[in-house]
């Protein structure tokens, strides 16, 4: 049975893992979101208390 035979298919499988390990992940790694988080300040705003009149 000649496709249990790993000469030819496993250099295309190292040369294809190597092809998509070295120029897959910087591309993938160079996107941008176009809606970057932004951080927020830490303090709390102030709130008052209403005033009910019919309090």
């Amino acid at each position: 049975m000649p496709q249990l035979n790993p000469s030819p298919w496993f250099l295309i499988l190292v040369f294809s893992w190597i092809v998509f390990l070295t120029i897959l992940p910087p591309k993938v790694l160079a996107h941008t979101f176009p809606n970057e988080p932004v951080s927020h300040s830490k303090q709390k705003p102030q709130t008052e208390p209403w005033n009910w009149p019919w309090h």
